[in-house]
């Protein structure tokens, strides 16, 4: 990777060490005229994609719900990249319908269309086996994981559709490709979050203005993965921003050697290996 765009990222060094390794020559500007909304922004994979997109131009619209952990992002994101994000303080407990049409009027008055969303919200639950899962907890995290994604698709929709070329991300997990014992409704959301991908993928193909993904972080250094493996090391895992790359280039396709590169919509990514997987158009 160039030095120059190193330098560019000295604001936010742990994504500048990242970059020195990358494969593809993003501009420092590549999301520049950009507005996308990054749920779960607080912390984690959230902030450091609202972080990341913000440091490449783009106007960050920040969902979350804890009001000062979306501040900190926000202050860190004005100080540090000369954009001015948006914080949407939201408990995706309580999101209905009426309150997704809201944020879809706010966003279309303020910025008029939508070029991308993250949904790295999420909610793990109790771990045990489903014979004995507590019937209010599935619900809460079906509720987080896959109801609220669908009702902030669904009321953004038409936002996203009238942007020249839109992109959906859906952070999924490893267990929501391959069952496993005692994942309980995190594991079941996520595979209801894949499907949900996938129809919403197809649907939007033809049109060809919205790509749709999912992508499997894969173990990575966050307080969701504490509170799954309490006893593992956290430095053996991978930061964040260790897969950054990956979520740029999906919001902003770029030229390398005169051909576009892009991802095929409606593909299934895993961090650890996505590399191999670019297709050209």
């Amino acid at each position: 990777m160039s030095q120059s765009l190193v330098e560019h990222l000295s604001h936010y060094p742990e994504l500048a060490a990242e970059a020195a390794h990358w494969q593809h020559p993003f501009a420092p500007n590549a999301l520049a005229g950009k507005t996308i909304l990054v749920t779960g922004a607080g912390d984690g994979l959230g902030a450091a994609t609202a972080k990341t997109y913000a440091s490449f131009g783009a106007t960050v619209i920040l969902l979350g719900r804890t009001r000062s952990k979306l501040e900190a992002v926000n202050d860190w994101i004005s100080a540090n990249t000369g954009q001015q994000p948006v914080i949407v303080p939201c408990d995706l407990e309580s999101l209905d319908a009426a309150t997704a049409d809201t944020l879809a009027e706010s966003i279309s008055d303020a910025f008029g269309t939508l070029d991308g969303i993250v949904h790295h919200a999420s909610r793990l639950g109790p771990r045990g086996p489903l014979a004995h899962y507590p019937a209010d907890e599935w619900q809460r995290v079906m509720q987080i994981n896959v109801n609220s994604v669908f009702l902030l698709n669904h009321a953004l929709f038409n936002l996203l559709d009238a942007s020249p070329r839109a992109c959906v991300i859906h952070t999924s997990s490893s267990v929501g490709r391959t069952g496993r014992a005692y994942w309980g409704a995190y594991a079941a959301s996520k595979f209801a979050l894949e499907g949900l991908s996938q129809v919403l993928a197809d649907e939007t193909e033809v049109a060809g203005r919205i790509k749709v993904f999912s992508v499997n972080p894969g173990g990575t250094r966050t307080a969701m993965r504490k509170q799954a493996y309490p006893l593992e090391d956290p430095k053996t895992l991978p930061t964040p921003e260790a897969h950054m790359e990956l979520y740029l280039l999906l919001q902003t396709p770029i030229s390398s050697d005169g051909a576009a590169v892009e991802f095929v919509t409606g593909q299934q990514l895993d961090c650890r290996d996505w590399q191999g997987r670019i297709q050209q158009l």
